[in-house]
């Protein structure tokens, strides 16, 4: 008999991966596996953008506990590109989350995605940034409830889970039915290493059809949320510009107003303040050139 479950499933999720872009540009998450309470408020005067981020009990959401949204947002797109109807309400198996996300199922991955689910529900995001054109005042959680359905294991008596089921914020859904600004993500992101998802997802918001972009180091730190000393980040940055391929699609180089600065030997002394940091499209290194590609941050401020 077929189950009157996958009857309304929105899974299994069959187009590519996407996201908001606003959530690609900004950091809303902790990039630590370690319990954070609070995330340190990010302002952007040039943008008059402001992001407060907590949680209580649980700690704030974390770059890990993001791919769900991503996985959520995608589901929707799927049934939207299908001329299906939309409510903030996804149904979805934790086999289909996994297997987008590139998640090995078993062991403790179903704790893990319950410790995600609670995670966002308990975080609480206060912005004055605007979705569908609407803006809100107070604070909201990036899921307003959950339920898992599960089944008992008659041999061991554990919990197998049978469905996932998630009721999306205004916020976001807002954003992803009406802004249309969603973009597409290569599927190695969810390979990466946090600070290198947020690199990944900051170049793919900004170089979209252009060879490529640059930004203050200093503002690319805040932006990506790292906590790193700006010296630290300099040269984690570097390291990846070594690799050439650190990135999907991506790669970066860091430099001055003198030119690049070169992996391979000394570079001249310059103040952190005046490093930029340039991200490329791999596909158009041959149109990139340091000394043309014009600022897009997107008010044309470094």
């Amino acid at each position: 008999m077929t189950d009157q479950l996958s009857l309304c499933l929105d899974s299994p999720m069959l187009g590519r991966v996407k996201n908001d872009r606003t959530m690609m540009v900004f950091n809303f998450f902790s990039l630590s596996r370690e319990r954070i309470d609070v995330l340190p408020v990010f302002e952007d005067p040039s943008l008059g953008v402001r992001i407060e981020v907590r949680a209580k009990g649980t700690g704030v959401a974390t770059i890990w506990d993001k791919q769900v949204l991503i996985y959520i947002a995608s589901l929707m797109l799927d049934k939207i590109a299908r001329g299906e109807a939309v409510s903030q309400r996804f149904n979805f198996t934790a086999h289909d989350y996994f297997r987008v996300c590139r998640v090995s199922a078993g062991g403790s991955s179903y704790d893990v995605l319950e410790g995600a689910l609670e995670r966002l529900q308990g975080t609480q995001v206060k912005t004055n940034i605007e979705t569908g054109g609407e803006g809100e005042d107070g604070a909201f959680s990036w899921i307003s409830s959950y339920k898992i359905q599960y089944r008992r294991d008659k041999d061991t008596g554990g919990k197998a889970m049978k469905s996932v089921t998630v009721d999306l914020c205004d916020w976001l859904y807002r954003a992803i039915i009406r802004d249309g600004r969603m973009l597409t993500y290569n599927p190695a992101y969810f390979d990466l290493a946090p600070l290198e998802r947020r690199l990944y997802e900051v170049a793919r918001a900004h170089c979209g059809n252009q060879a490529g972009f640059r930004i203050n180091l200093e503002k690319l730190r805040r932006r990506v949320g790292s906590d790193m000393e700006s010296k630290k980040f300099k040269q984690y940055l570097m390291r990846l510009q070594a690799k050439r391929h650190a990135l999907p699609d991506y790669y970066i180089l860091l430099g001055h107003k003198g030119g690049v600065f070169r992996t391979d030997r000394p570079n001249p002394r310059v103040p952190l303040k005046s490093v930029m940091v340039m991200f490329g499209r791999t596909d158009r290194m041959k149109d990139l050139l340091w000394s043309d590609t014009p600022i897009t941050d997107e008010n044309g401020d470094a």
